[in-house]
């Protein structure tokens, strides 16, 4: 039993990597005139059960995204979604639909694992209303809408991600005018806590970005925000992926009470006062937020492994025995509020597959042909499983005959 648990710890991690690898990738590609939101999580599981049903050369482009083989990709994606749904305050669940004229295969679906599986039917208007009650039944009403257009979809692929969490310790409401920078100018709702724990949350680092101050906000249950300044000149998806490097220990924190006072750090301030009171206190000021943003996946299709599957061609015979399928749309849709009292985010990912033309493969006659190494000729001498060649040389004259 004990090897079991360990060798699904051992999953969870890689798959906890994985995604935020494809995370951080993601941040890297996105833009930043507005506020933004997006999730792997919703992402990462639809693309392994993808894979799963996929031929080559769309197989293996789906598994460089993923970063595992299609054979080990489903497992990892069932433990995922696991591991959200035993997090308190948080959900996760795949959906799955099909017209009635696709014949699933068996196998595929049932690597699915916990999943709802309903019909198409072919009327757009009655098939949104069914989707877009199951997204808002699954996100708790955060998302109420399936992120696309359902007209001659033969199969769809749906993720639905929620997080919720109340502060250990709500925090108090202000105003504050803003004297510098792109908020010049404005007033917003504050929203301020102060604390001797709060001062071991507050880190500094040096990252890809630069100096950041980091502020680790704890909730009641198992899930914390991580809130990240960069300096005034730091690119928004530098600052994301810098936040990337802190959670995976790509980048080092340096907690605050080993930092001298007056070095410059972003928006932090460390200063020795007198106070009635023995300890440290840290203090966080900050503006609440709600944020909201669609995402086509296609936009970016080299990233998420969906180059080739996007084009005409038997590319997914292990998912559909009726007729050859493609991808025809993949979109997001996600959102998430920081208030005085807790944080909450939802986010929906669908995949919609259409009929694919069909690819003959024609065949020719063709000639033979015979090499001959009767000149001078190269040689290596490679380490299969590596690929690392041992020895290289050059065949300048033959061996004398007879030798």
């Amino acid at each position: 039993m004990v090897a079991v648990i360990d060798g699904r710890r051992g999953v969870v991690v890689r798959a906890v990597g994985l995604v935020n690898g494809l995370g951080a990738r993601w941040g890297r590609e996105l833009a930043f005139e507005a506020g933004q939101v997006w999730t792997a999580v919703g992402v990462w599981p639809l693309l392994a059960m993808l894979a799963a049903g996929a031929g080559e050369p769309v197989r293996s482009e789906l598994g460089r995204a993923l970063g595992v083989s299609a054979e080990e990709a489903p497992a990892a994606a069932r433990e995922l979604l696991g591991l959200v749904r035993r997090t308190p305050g948080c959900a996760a669940a795949l959906g799955l639909w099909t017209a009635e004229r696709v014949e699933v295969e068996p196998g595929w679906v049932a690597q699915l694992g916990a999943s709802s599986w309903g019909r198409l039917t072919g009327e757009v208007a009655a098939d949104r209303a069914a989707l877009d009650r199951w997204a808002a039944e699954r996100t708790g009403g955060l998302v109420r809408q399936l992120p696309m257009d359902l007209a001659g979809a033969e199969l769809v692929l749906a993720s639905a991600v929620t997080v919720r969490t109340d502060w250990a310790a709500p925090f108090r409401r202000g105003r504050f005018p803003v004297a510098g920078g792109p908020w010049a100018g404005r007033e917003f709702e504050q929203l301020a806590r102060s604390g001797p724990e709060l001062f071991e949350r507050i880190s500094v680092a040096e990252t890809s970005a630069g100096p950041v101050t980091e502020v680790r906000v704890v909730g009641d249950g198992e899930v914390d925000v991580h809130l990240v300044l960069g300096g005034r000149d730091a690119a928004p998806g530098a600052v994301v992926a810098a936040g990337f490097e802190l959670v995976s220990g790509g980048a080092g924190r340096l907690p605050v009470a080993d930092r001298v006072d007056g070095k410059p750090w972003p928006g932090l301030e460390l200063t020795t006062v007198e106070s009635a009171s023995s300890g440290d206190v840290g203090e966080l000021r900050t503006a609440g937020f709600t944020v909201r943003a669609e995402h086509d996946l296609l936009s970016a299709a080299e990233l998420f492994g969906l180059r080739t599957a996007v084009r005409d061609g038997d590319w997914f015979r292990g998912i559909s025995r009726s007729f050859p399928l493609k991808v025809s749309q993949a979109r997001q849709v996600a959102m998430a509020e920081f208030s005085a009292k807790g944080f909450e985010a939802g986010a929906v990912t669908a995949v919609a597959m259409t009929r694919s033309a069909s690819v003959v493969l024609r065949r020719f006659r063709v000639r033979r042909a015979v090499a001959q190494f009767d000149r001078p000729f190269a040689f290596l001498a490679v380490h299969r499983a590596s690929g690392l060649v041992l020895m290289a040389g050059w065949v300048a004259e033959p061996g004398a005959a007879g030798a």
